[in-house]
């Protein structure tokens, strides 16, 4: 159960401060966060208190004074099934051009429609979002191409189109990328998440930023491309090579925090960050951000986590994906890559009858085992780090109870002895899915207090709560990011799962911590619930008329 040990590229003294002390404070400063930031019984982790409509963020960035790309809606011509991209069974690798790139942006981070209500409209995108709010933002960061000039773009996400940040006329950038691919960069944009979420959003930010890597590891698969996290490039590198850190083009609007870069293409050859960072620094750089809100609260304990989990530079990790095993269980719809993204949305409500077939729930749990090659979990190099905790309520040939399912077998002996000595521990399913039956119970009224009193958990199928191995973060304050990406990750799989399934699924962000840990007979803080979920038979809202994401009527470009 030993987490992965990171290996810091840091001096051992920081201004005459040992770095064993630095630690210490990083480490109080992470559990101060964790621990105010959890919802309880008897109080909401601080916010708002109110939601300021007039003072609601922009939810899309545009950089004013840059040179935009159109980008074709390309999405309709890729073939490829959606089963063929979860069993790892990848397409033929296309060349790097604007075709191709337009449709990972599409699938991954486009919109996939317009809701409206009387006068209100508004965007969905195929990547989810805590409360619909999208602080992820992403960028393309490519050598010279066929039909794009090497450099930093940002995405629209609105008008499907990239903004050139920077334009790079430099060999070692092109060297850099000698290895055949790109890189996609991801941010956050916290202030979108705290104007309604307040201090939790930290939190929400990071879970969509997990969301957004598995939704472009899942459409870069389905071009036939492999994906990688840059686990070595350190926060700095990463904000230098987006131009977050760039005062002057952000001075009057919400900075943007670094998040992660993503390596689409071969994975056996990652570029050089250093050399393309020395390359970005005497690019030519374009545009301002747009200012989101005309005034923007300031969260100081937001400030403080964001600053305890700054990523260092560290050593690239060697791969520690599972090995490639029988692929799972069809799903119960064979559609298309293209459509199973599109539809993909958040439930608002389930009906509380239907049930799921046993056979598509053991396939969705095939799809969580983190394989060598297989979307999302390429993109990973550590093992498996957060286990669902199942509240089973109506899945077919399995009685309803509490289930643990087991992402790394190893860690059976030491999440046992952190639980309640009385659960069973009975194997359950397929042989060679490490599922256990812990408490044989209706647990749907549970589910739902756990929630935040929230029907959606109880009505549905089953409810999860994911449980991660915390003690990694209390060793390395910045894998607390990675183990929320990890809950995300986990979630996006479920998301397309569920419609794979004919079903619908929903984050659930909103639930008692601790009550979650009591349910389990969790004391301390190696373990930890950082993410709820839960999956049912959808019942929309007639209220609400759809309309197509891209060339309506009345749509500006």
């Amino acid at each position: 159960m030993n987490p992965p040990s990171y290996s810091v590229i840091a001096d051992s003294d920081c201004l005459g401060v040992p770095w064993l002390v630095i630690m210490d404070e990083l480490q109080s400063a992470l559990l101060e966060f964790h621990e105010r930031s959890k919802h309880r019984i008897n109080r909401y982790a601080p916010g708002p208190g109110r939601l300021d409509w007039a003072n609601q963020p922009d939810p899309f960035r545009e950089f004013a004074g840059v040179p935009r790309i159109r980008l074709p809606l390309a999405a309709d011509t890729l073939a490829t099934r959606f089963n063929d991209v979860r069993s790892g069974e990848l397409a033929s690798a296309g060349a790097f051009e604007l075709e191709s790139i337009a449709i990972l942006f599409e699938l991954a981070l486009g919109l996939s429609a317009w809701k409206s209500h009387g006068a209100n409209r508004w965007a969905l995108r195929c990547n989810p979002s805590s409360g619909n709010l999208h602080p992820t933002e992403g960028y393309l960061l490519c050598p010279k191409l066929a039909d794009l000039s090497a450099g930093v773009y940002h995405y629209l996400s609105r008008d499907h189109l990239l903004e050139q940040r920077a334009a790079i006329d430099d060999r070692s950038w092109d060297d850099a990328f000698s290895c055949n691919g790109i890189l996609i960069g991801i941010s956050s944009i916290y202030w979108r998440e705290a104007w309604k979420y307040g201090m939790r959003a930290w939190r929400y930010c990071a879970h969509d930023c997990g969301h957004a890597i598995a939704a472009l590891s899942y459409v870069a698969a389905a071009l036939g491309w492999q994906t990688r996290l840059l686990d070595a490039a350190g926060d700095d590198m990463v904000a230098g090579l987006l131009g977050l850190d760039r005062g002057e083009d952000f001075a009057a609007a919400e900075p943007e925090v670094p998040d992660v870069l993503l390596w689409v293409g071969n994975p056996d050859c990652l570029p050089d960050g250093q050399c393309l960072l020395d390359a970005a620094k005497k690019a030519t750089w374009h545009g301002r951000a747009n200012r989101l809100s005309a005034k923007r609260l300031v969260w100081p304990d937001i400030e403080t986590i964001h600053r305890a989990t700054h990523k260092p530079a560290t050593l690239e990790l060697g791969a520690s994906r599972a090995e490639p095993a029988a692929p799972p269980a069809a799903p119960a719809l064979d559609l298309s890559f293209a459509q199973i993204a599109r539809q993909r949305r958040s439930a608002v409500s389930f009906d509380g009858a239907a049930s799921l077939p046993a056979s598509s729930f053991f396939g969705m749990m095939d799809c969580l085992i983190a394989r060598r090659d297989t979307p999302p979990w390429n993109a990973l190099s550590t093992p498996a780090m957060v286990h669902p905790l199942f509240m089973l309520h109506r899945v077919d040939g399995l009685e309803p109870g509490l289930y643990a399912f087991l992402r790394d077998p190893a860690v059976l002996a030491g999440i046992r002895q952190a639980m309640r000595s009385e659960w069973l521990w009975q194997k359950a399913g397929p042989a060679h899915l490490p599922l256990y039956l812990l408490l044989p119970y209706d647990l749907r009224d549970t589910a739902k207090s756990i929630c935040c009193h929230q029907d959606i958990a109880a009505d549905s199928c089953f409810a999860l709560g994911m449980l991660a191995q915390f003690e990694t973060a209390l060793q390395e304050p910045w894998c607390y990011r990675h183990l929320l990406w990890e809950c995300g990750m986990v979630g996006q799989v479920l998301y397309l799962e569920a419609e794979a399934a004919g079903m619908r699924a929903t984050g659930i962000g909103c639930f008692f911590d601790d009550e979650m840990h009591a349910l389990l007979g969790i004391e301390g803080h190696v373990w930890q619930s950082l993410y709820h979920f839960s999956m049912g038979h959808p019942v929309d809202d007639p209220r609400l008329s759809t309309l197509p994401p891209y060339g309506f009527q009345g749509f500006q470009a």
